[in-house]
């Protein structure tokens, strides 16, 4: 088992989260063969969302970090990765980014950055120290990719990133697990007549989902003919949670507008919708939005990130300013009220999902990126099929 290589995904915590999903996903579907895996966060686990991994023998660490430098926090990766003696680290975003020169220090031969989205303090990538920090970063790493063409764009013209060490590696969707509610299939959560908007992430600020909502209760006031079955399902826990809910009830309309927390059933959910919204005010890829297109969905989004790049205006969704409550509010009325477009743009959504974002293609571009970064490094060579595969 230790002559298979070893991958260990830094990640700042393990949680609910489209990331986090598809870092799972592809750590779950990866050959067994070919790598084996250990996260470790540099925060917190959920138990619950550990659950997720399938896969056999799959570690999970933590680390403890504290707010801020906390410089200790090197002290104890590099202990733990001596230990552990992988192959590669990949850390995933900004906030795992400085850790590449400590596992250098211990002996960790390929280091990968993968840039999945931006934070809320800085959603258009300008902070000075921020990047100031990446291009200090880039000698430590071999690759750092980005999973949108605008992120990817971003890296190598903003930050430097040498087309040499830049990848764009899109997500993928397990279509068979997300799919079109069929003819006939009972519509679990919601009542039948209902019009249903939804959302599923991760409530924290970078999402703003109180656009959202906003957007809802001004659509609310615009169809009265439509307000009573008119309902919002916002999928997902956070720091911004609780205020979400008090929100929505100063409002009056706790009535209409789930806010469950985090659930491990978001295919079903994801069913139960007539239209998907997003409110982001940064993106990556998002793998949310495709989750639902793969659902028959049509999306509402705002133009930031990669959004536009998954959203085919006015044939898979609409795309918004982001926080724009007034514009979200226009968009979803045009599906609410006319609900066989929303099911014509839900079909050229999934037909989308299907031809440019499957999960066995995102699965071999990351395996593809470490047999390269290991042929070239370690000299492992991946095996070659026999006549016989």
């Amino acid at each position: 088992m230790n002559d298979i290589p070893l991958i260990v995904h830094l990640t700042y915590a393990l949680d609910f989260g489209g990331m986090e999903n598809l870092m799972v996903e592809r750590i779950n579907r990866m050959p067994a063969e070919r790598y084996r895996h250990a996260i470790v966060c540099l925060t917190r686990v959920n138990p619950e969302f550990v659950k997720r991994i399938s896969k056999p023998g799959v570690s999970v660490h933590t680390l403890g970090k504290h707010p801020g430098l906390s410089l200790a926090t090197h002290g104890v990766l590099w202990r733990l990765l001596r230990e552990l003696q992988p192959a590669v680290l990949h850390s995933y975003n900004f906030s795992a980014i400085e850790y590449a020169p400590t596992a250098l220090l211990a002996g960790v031969p390929v280091r990968v950055n993968g840039a999945h989205g931006r934070d809320h303090t800085d959603p258009h990538g300008t902070n000075r120290k921020h990047n100031f920090l990446r291009r200090m970063m880039l000698p430590f790493y071999d690759v750092c990719y980005a999973n949108s063409a605008a992120m990817e764009v971003w890296n190598r013209e903003v930050i430097g990133v040498p087309a040499a060490k830049s990848r764009l590696l899109a997500n993928g969707i397990d279509a068979e697990r997300f799919r079109v509610r069929a003819e006939g299939e009972a519509r679990p959560f919601f009542n039948e007549g209902e019009i249903v908007i939804g959302t599923v992430g991760r409530v924290q600020d970078v999402k703003d989902h109180a656009t959202l909502v906003d957007a809802f209760l001004l659509l609310r006031e615009q169809v009265p003919q439509l307000r009573e079955r008119l309902r919002l399902a916002v999928i997902g826990d956070g720091p911004l949670l609780q205020s979400l809910r008090d929100k929505v009830a100063a409002a009056g309309a706790a009535s209409a507008v789930w806010l469950p927390g985090a659930r491990n059933d978001v295919p079903d959910i994801l069913r139960s919708f007539d239209v998907f919204a997003m409110s982001s005010i940064a993106e990556g890829t998002p793998g949310s939005a495709l989750e639902a297109m793969a659902c028959g969905l049509p999306v509402v989004g705002t133009r930031v990130g990669g959004i536009p790049e998954v959203i085919e205006n006015g044939v898979t969704g609409q795309l918004v300013p982001p926080s724009n409550a007034a514009s979200m509010a226009a968009a979803l009325k045009h599906y609410a009220e006319a609900p066989e477009l929303a099911r014509r743009h839900g079909r050229a959504g999934r037909d989308r999902v299907l031809r440019k974002y499957s999960m066995p293609a995102m699965v071999a571009a990351y395996q593809d990126m470490y047999d390269s970064l290991c042929e070239r490094k370690l000299k492992i060579r991946k095996p070659v099929p026999s006549c016989a595969e």
